[in-house]
């Protein structure tokens, strides 16, 4: 059987590729209380040996067509070289009367990691380890070799639970709380690099919350412990050997260790596995708040009255969604959920994603310069939503808007008219103030507002009229604020911008 390169345990992740190779490993996370290194790991180390499995996959590669019809290819002589006819006679040894070679069928195999997390014998790992796989094959500390089933998988996570049959008991590790390690805990891997089977390395976590744009639940732990090419969907313990996460990628210019690995923390990690082997689809169900949300800037926290840039700014709202139903509105901002903190916009999305579907949890906004606590029921993220600010959303529905031209902070704004309408397709029932040009080097210019967009509220306050506009800077300004946040609609798209107002 032979290796294929596309199919090994390791991949290119996210915006840091080709530096970023997945490699999962397992890693051990310090406890809470500091502690100084120990004596030595071993003891810990032959506790946790036995829970920790490699896993080989086989798929089968189907021959190139080309060679199947043609056959082997005939280097390309002059006509009439003495070689011609002598690599002729070559090539056609072995090739049948029916003038096709023999469909040889390839075996390519890769190998990774993964631990039991059941006596009865279910086995976590990285989804991209046995992707595509034909044949999966647990293989024990023992060198017992057992057959698996994929039991269920989530991408988004890159998570996989895998069964094996078994007549006794399996040695299985206990899930650890990954919220309660600490940046520079002593942490444990054990894993399977380069297919040489069970080893341990030591190291301490490095960071939390570390994004790598791998997906949309990034939450990564990081450390230093050496993590390579086939650790991906090993454990990573912490010192009362308990899995704190679940190694998945690696930093590296090289492909080998350089001492920055990642780990999927066991908090994700442990909601997902249970709902892959407890639900009868044996897919993962996640909450949604129903919202569009966007980033919340130095200028935007400024214009709010925010205290510093923290929370996910909601650009829209899904009507009769569980935000809407509660009570959350465009321009508030979520500044804790659940009674965690949501310290920036990418928070949020992972924390309403770990949610039960059904569950009511308080929701902490931030809304005309205090905070306000609602109660949300969390509703089911289906596949076609999609908690991004640059969402379709359905325009308003307007009234009557008042005439008039105001420039300000670079911008020329009007009222709607019907050549306006026409020439930047504004729908019928839209009301707000249309932007009919935008100086180079502005303010707007510099967020990207362009000629057709629609300001429909300034300081949070619906406008009607351009000079409804022109009166909230003025006020923005008297009120030494440095910056106004306008919500600016393009084509169904809602987004809120902040202007700086010393530059206009």
């Amino acid at each position: 059987m032979s290796s294929h390169p596309s199919n090994l345990a390791h991949r290119i992740v996210g915006a840091l590729a080709p530096l970023l190779i997945v490699a999962a490993t397992s890693l051990a996370s310090g406890s809470v209380a500091a502690r100084t290194a120990p004596d030595s790991f071993a003891d810990l180390a032959e506790k946790l040996l036995p829970s920790v499995v490699n896993i080989s996959t086989t798929q089968t590669m189907k021959s190139e067509r080309g060679r199947e019809r043609a056959g082997p290819e005939v280097p390309q002589f002059p006509p009439g070289s003495p070689f011609e006819e002598f690599f002729r006679d070559f090539f056609d040894r072995g090739v049948p009367k029916s003038g096709r070679p023999e469909a040889q069928p390839r075996k390519a195999t890769s190998l990774g990691s993964g631990f039991i997390i059941d006596p009865a014998g279910y086995v976590v790992t990285n989804n991209h380890v046995i992707a595509d796989a034909d044949e999966i094959t647990v293989i024990l500390q023992d060198d017992t070799n057992l057959k698996a089933e994929l039991v269920g998988r989530d991408t988004k996570t890159d998570i996989a639970l895998l069964k094996v049959k078994t007549d006794k008991p399996l040695s299985a590790a206990t899930w650890g709380d990954s919220d309660a390690s600490r940046v520079g805990d002593w942490v444990l891997a054990i894993g399977n690099p380069f297919g040489l089977g069970g080893s341990v390395t030591a190291g301490i976590l490095s960071a939390r919350q570390r994004d790598i744009n791998s997906g949309p639940y990034d939450d990564f732990l990081q450390t230093d412990a050496s993590i390579n090419r086939g650790n991906s969907g090993g454990p990573m313990f912490n010192m009362d050997g308990k899995v704190i996460g679940i190694n998945t990628a690696i930093y590296s210019p090289s492909g080998g260790s350089i001492g920055i690995g990642f780990a999927i923390p066991s908090a994700l990690a442990k909601a997902v596995v249970a709902e892959l082997e407890q639900e009868t689809d044996h897919t993962v169900h996640r909450g949604w708040l129903g919202v569009r949300i966007q980033a919340v800037t130095d200028e935007i926290a400024e214009s709010l009255g925010l205290d510093k840039t923290r929370g996910a700014l909601i650009a829209s709202v899904n009507e009769n969604g569980p935000a809407h139903t509660a009570g959350i509105q465009a321009g508030d901002v979520v500044v804790s959920f659940d009674g965690r903190p949501v310290g920036d916009m990418r928070r949020l999305p992972r924390l309403v994603a770990e949610t039960p579907v059904d569950k009511t949890v308080p929701v902490t906004i931030w809304r005309k310069r205090g905070e306000t606590t609602l109660q949300v029921k969390i509703g089911r993220l289906e596949e076609s939503e999609q908690q991004q600010a640059n969402a379709p959303e359905q325009p308003r529905k307007g009234g009557r808007e008042p005439a008039g031209v105001v420039r300000t902070l670079g911008l020329t704004l009007s009222s709607i008219t019907s050549e306006l309408k026409e020439k930047y397709s504004i729908a019928e029932d839209v009301k707000g103030v249309v932007v009919v040009d935008v100086a180079k080097d502005s303010p707007a210019a510099a967020k990207g507002v362009r000629p057709g967009d629609m300001i429909m509220e300034a300081a949070q306050e619906e406008v009607k009229s351009p000079g409804d506009v022109s009166s909230k800077i003025d006020e923005a300004k008297k009120s030494g604020r440095k910056s106004i946040l306008l919500l600016v609609e393009r084509q169904g798209d809602l987004r809120f911008v902040a202007l700086r107002l010393d530059q206009g």
